[in-house]
């Protein structure tokens, strides 16, 4: 590779980090990948690189190929807060908040769906964060917060005091928390990364808007 080539790469791998960057926030998870896989490839070396390609990668619901840009985000930051993090989600065993978590809503006799969309939240959260620090909190009070906002993606009346005595933390608590996986994640009401009943009535929503582009076409074709 020539000199002037080189000297490129960098270059490229901006302009392919903002337009993946850009995409990532509009939802457009495709594109947002294929820039971001692009700009790492061009950049090995560079951890950001491959950051912004495992929160893609897990906004997507694609959890190996994250877990595989985390492994090679570490090599190229071995240590610190973040590392650490990192490491618990590269070893593929359960943290302190995800055990608390199971333990908790299994004693309180929540279904398996529940429980598995609270982890696949927490694991995402994680990843998600990128080098936000995430603020220091017992796991007690994450694990509430996790199971409070499944509840409420499901559109199932919860008495916050009672959850947040369950987990032994304060309402207030949970609230903070509910609300940093909220902003972290973009949750919306019926997500479908966490929706676990037979019929998503976001469903119904998307029929309707196909139905009424139909309706605007037959009404303007000549």
């Amino acid at each position: 590779m020539t000199k002037s080539a080189r000297g490129k790469q960098p270059q490229q791998a901006r302009l392919l980090t903002e337009q993946g960057l850009a995409h990532y926030a509009h939802w457009e998870l495709g594109e947002a990948i294929d820039c971001l896989f692009n700009a790492a490839k061009l950049t090995p070396n560079d951890p950001e690189s491959h950051l912004n390609l495992a929160r893609a990668l897990a906004r997507a619901g694609s959890y190996d190929l994250a877990v595989q840009s985390i492994s090679t985000f570490l090599q190229c930051v071995p240590t610190g807060p973040i590392a650490s993090r990192f490491r618990q989600i590269n070893a593929g065993v359960l943290d302190a908040t995800e055990t608390y978590l199971t333990e908790t809503m299994k004693v309180s006799g929540a279904p398996l769906e529940d429980i598995g969309a609270a982890l696949k939240m927490w694991l995402e959260f994680r990843i998600t964060a990128g080098r936000d620090p995430i603020a220091p909190a017992s796991p007690n009070a994450w694990a509430a917060a996790l199971d409070y906002t499944v509840q409420k993606v499901n559109f199932r009346d919860t008495d916050l005091d009672a959850l947040a005595s369950r987990y032994g933390t304060t309402a207030a608590t949970v609230r903070k928390r509910h609300q940093q996986l909220i902003q972290t994640l973009d949750v919306m009401p019926c997500d479908y990364r966490y929706f676990v009943g037979q019929e998503n009535p976001l469903d119904k929503l998307v029929e309707a808007a196909t139905m009424l582009e139909e309706i605007e076409r037959r009404f303007t074709e000549d």
